[in-house]
């Protein structure tokens, strides 16, 4: 159900970005959201059952590294378009980058901002993490952590509104919008992880919690990815 749920959001992306059509897009997002919250909970399930073996917690475990490295692949595209159209830019946008025409963001203001809040959250949940393995309380660093989180969101969202440009405004505002876009929406998913991990704090201990271990590594691969982008994306392309 939910490989199905991908393929027909991928399909709807397409009818949306010709057509500018946005209800199938809804629509089958909220099928994937469903199809993952119920294949999620069987998964947390079956580890508040004990049902979770060492060769089940392996499999779980190189799971999420294959996921992460599919997901750098695909951040790895978005970079990799960047830098070709940066370092040779065609007669089409001036032969400069970024194109005269765009008036760019000021990456000293908000992306500033968000690198600070990101890496911050990448710091409060280590210290999340190192505070469950010596047995202490590890709520209230993991809640300040979704809080910077859903701020970072916040000020995403606000840079998009104060927006010079569209994602219709030459490959740059296409790269700008579909790197930081799908950033953004990984933040939001990792949020959203961490968020099922502080429901199921109860169940955690010093030696099994491993939903929260991997949402803390895919947490910092969120951080990793937007340190490329405000390197390159914000400051380099100034």
């Amino acid at each position: 159900m939910r490989s199905v749920s991908v393929f027909s959001l991928l399909t709807s992306f397409v009818v949306f970005f010709k057509y500018g059509s946005m209800f199938a897009a809804l629509l089958r997002t909220l099928l994937l959201v469903l199809a993952s919250v119920a294949w999620w909970n069987d998964v947390s399930g079956e580890g508040r059952r004990g049902e979770y073996t060492p060769l089940v917690r392996d499999g779980l475990k190189r799971g999420i590294i294959l996921f992460i490295f599919r997901e750098v692949c695909f951040f790895a595209s978005f970079f990799w378009t960047f830098f070709h159209c940066s370092l040779n830019p065609d007669v089409s946008i001036g032969e400069i980058w970024p194109p005269i025409s765009l008036k760019t963001f000021n990456p000293f203001s908000i992306p500033l901002l968000n690198t600070i809040v990101l890496l911050g959250s990448g710091a409060t949940v280590t210290w999340s993490h190192h505070s469950l393995l010596g047995g202490k309380s590890f709520t209230s660093s993991l809640l300040f952590t979704i809080r910077l989180g859903v701020y970072f969101s916040f000020l995403q969202g606000y840079e998009y509104l104060r927006a010079f440009f569209t994602l219709r405004d030459s490959v740059y505002g296409s790269i700008f919008f579909m790197s930081t876009g799908f950033h953004g929406l990984h933040v939001l998913v990792g949020s959203i992880f961490l968020i099922s991990c502080l429901s199921r704090r109860s169940t955690f201990n010093s030696y099994a919690h491993l939903g929260y271990e991997l949402a803390i590594w895919y947490w910092h691969f969120v951080d990793v990815v937007w340190i490329f982008l405000f390197s390159f994306v914000y400051w380099w392309s100034c």
